[in-house]
């Protein structure tokens, strides 16, 4: 059971540190803390099945709710967005030295 709990632990200390980057607004660590923290469930999802009835008993009910909060402050994520395609706009100036002769 001490592994579980160590992943699981491991686990919440990864949601703590994305949702104490959102409260600064640095979403791409957030990301990035969300993603590891996903990882390391679904290793404690991978050992489930190895799992005694008091273990799950134990370990089932907190991951649940340390992916609840996955689930949440990956909601507060927000979705990049790539710029999008356009017709290019002609600058005048572009044709122009520095000096301002063609």
């Amino acid at each position: 059971m001490d592994a579980s709990l160590k992943l699981l632990a491991d686990a919440s200390l990864e949601v703590t540190a994305a949702e104490d980057a959102l409260d600064e607004g640095a979403f791409h660590t957030a990301r990035d803390r969300l993603d590891a923290a996903g990882v390391v469930l679904a290793d404690l999802r991978a050992a489930w099945p190895g799992m005694g009835g008091a273990e799950r008993g134990v370990v089932g009910p907190a991951a649940r709710a340390v992916r609840e909060r996955l689930d949440a402050a990956g909601r507060r994520v927000p979705r990049l967005s790539a710029l999008s395609d356009g017709a290019p706009e002609v600058d005048p100036e572009q044709e122009e030295a520095p000096d301002g002769s063609r």
